[in-house]
């Protein structure tokens, strides 16, 4: 069967198990994983093999390009060093420990093939994180680093797999010409999604057509990508930059309609996309277990398990020391980000699940090294690739929700009180705008009563008042043109709000998105 075809038929089985997700109330990355694993043994079902390429260029572009535009970049930089040290050196750290606790119970297949696990299994799974995160409405702070620290994360593995892949393969190495190297494609990649993601928003001003600006934003998650990795920088960060530029340029410059059909559209794109991705993973499981044939199962065993717990263990390890420490050392840090519950630090400790850029990144491993001898260890670099991934996403997030209540972890008021307090922002710049029209006398005071008490009803569901006078109803086109006027002003006040910093790009889109479908339902 052709690749495509392939696709395309997973197309079924991924529905069916989403819908099946949805019933049972499980994240849906775990039920596809474990269903495509399922899928794999039913007897005459075509081989679904993966292509490490189709991942790197077909779905990752516009995942990690979605999840950036959708990216608060106040909670984004408010948290970037606590980002950073799990993007990094969590990154590194992780790289090391599996590397140890591999070499210690396989020790034939010699340190640069171990950090090439190391490597493999260090960054958590944007998608995993962010799919299982917002399930279970956790405080928007943990949602914000979890989805920061995923969209960086794969460019530092996929950095530190190159060097040790490199080293296996040569068995040469350098780390002078390596930190040059990394700082040179971090750099890179966000120089050139930078001015990616300027350009583009200089063009979308041309665009005033939904499908065409929608298809116009995909693309450039494409050419981002592809440009930065011709550059040789890292087109992980490219794509991450300009996704967060599109996410500050796009609420200004798309209309109403734009806007409510380019989300519709992305959101179909992501879910399938991440969808067949998690089934895939769970399809790879009989050609990697025929991997297993010409390994002690004992070794095998050993691997997983050392590998697991030092995954695992490491990040639990470093929660802690990473979140307290740089608060003590930098006191201007500690007084503008006050110290987070030890609750909240243990569960993103317990939020590592790995995903598909893992498997990908293990698939790709050459078959030999510059001698011609096979790589070293690459079957079983393999297996226990796919038990991390199929571990840490089962495990890990099915006792998510067990692990949030013993926590006792709470709703996120800060976040309910931020979009309460905007709501009421806007209701009051959009009866702001009504009453100065009323005193200009535009239109008849029987006119205006409609939508004034719209929004006087708004305000007093946040805020109780007396009721009002009923109101006699107006024709419709000049109460369609007043409400107009209202959304509006509404709209200046939220963008407003958004550049004073009193509101995230969340809440933003959030009630953005609200007042667009408000504006298409009254013909606007």
């Amino acid at each position: 069967m052709h690749p495509v075809e392939t696709i395309l038929a997973l197309l079924v089985p991924t529905t069916v198990l989403a819908v099946l997700a949805k019933k049972i109330s499980v994240p849906y990355p775990i039920v596809l994983v474990i269903g495509g694993s399922l899928l794999a043994f039913i007897p005459g079902l075509p081989a679904a093999r993966l292509d490490p390429q189709l991942v790197f260029l077909l779905f990752l572009p516009p995942i990690l390009y979605a999840a950036a535009y959708f990216t608060s970049w106040r909670d984004f930089r408010d948290n970037l060093l606590s980002i950073s040290l799990l993007a990094v050196g969590l990154v590194a750290a992780t790289t090391a420990a599996v590397a140890v606790a591999f070499h210690a119970v396989v020790p034939g297949v010699g340190w640069p093939a171990a950090f090439v696990l190391g490597a493999i299994v260090s960054p958590p799974d944007a998608v995993a994180a962010t799919a299982i995160a917002q399930r279970l409405r956790l405080p928007r702070r943990i949602v914000t680093i979890l989805e920061g620290e995923s969209l960086v994360n794969d460019a530092t593995g996929l950095v530190l797999l190159k060097f040790a892949t490199a080293a296996a393969v040569t068995g040469a190495f350098s780390a002078g010409g390596a930190a040059f190297d990394f700082g040179l494609l971090v750099a890179g990649g966000i120089a050139v999604g930078a001015a990616a993601g300027v350009a583009f928003a200089k063009l979308e001003r041309l665009l005033d057509d939904s499908v065409l600006a929608a298809t116009a934003s995909l693309l450039v998650s494409f050419v981002v990508y592809i440009l930065a990795e011709r550059l040789h920088v890292s087109g992980v960060l490219a794509v991450v930059t300009a996704g967060l530029i599109q996410g500050r340029a796009v609420p200004r410059l798309w209309t109403p309609k734009m806007r409510v059909e380019a989300t519709a559209f992305w959101d179909t794109v992501v879910f399938v996309l991440n969808a067949l991705l998690f089934v895939l993973i769970g399809l790879q499981l009989p050609s990697i277990a025929a991997g297993l044939s010409g390994l002690p199962r004992g070794t095998v065993v050993d691997a997983v398990f050392a590998t697991l717990a030092a995954a695992v263990g490491i990040r639990l390890v470093w929660m802690f020391p990473g979140a307290y420490l740089p608060r003590l050392l930098i006191p201007a840090y500690a007084a503008k980000s006050p110290k987070p519950p030890w609750q909240w630090v243990l569960l993103v400790g317990w939020t590592g699940m790995r995903g598909i850029v893992s498997l990908a990144a293990a698939l790709a491993l050459p078959v030999a090294t510059a001698s011609g001898a096979p790589f070293p260890g690459r079957d079983l670099i393999l297996i226990v690739t796919f038990a991390v991934i199929f571990g840490t996403l089962v495990v890990q997030g099915l006792t998510l929700p067990s692990f949030i209540g013993w926590l006792a972890i709470g709703t996120d008021v800060a976040a309910w009180r931020e979009e309460r307090q905007a709501r009421r922002a806007l209701a009051e710049a959009g009866l702001s705008r009504v009453d100065a029209l009323a005193e200009e006398h535009v239109l008849p005071a029987h006119q205006i009563h409609a939508v004034r008490q719209e929004l006087v009803d708004r305000l007093r569901q946040l805020v109780p008042e007396e009721p009002g006078d009923p109101v006699p109803a107006s024709t419709p086109e000049r109460v369609r043109w007043l409400r107009s006027e209202s959304l509006t002003a509404q709209r200046e006040r939220l963008l407003e709000l958004r550049q004073e910093e009193s509101i995230g790009d969340d809440t933003l889109h959030r009630l953005q998105h609200e007042l667009d479908l408000e504006e298409m339902r009254s013909g606007g």
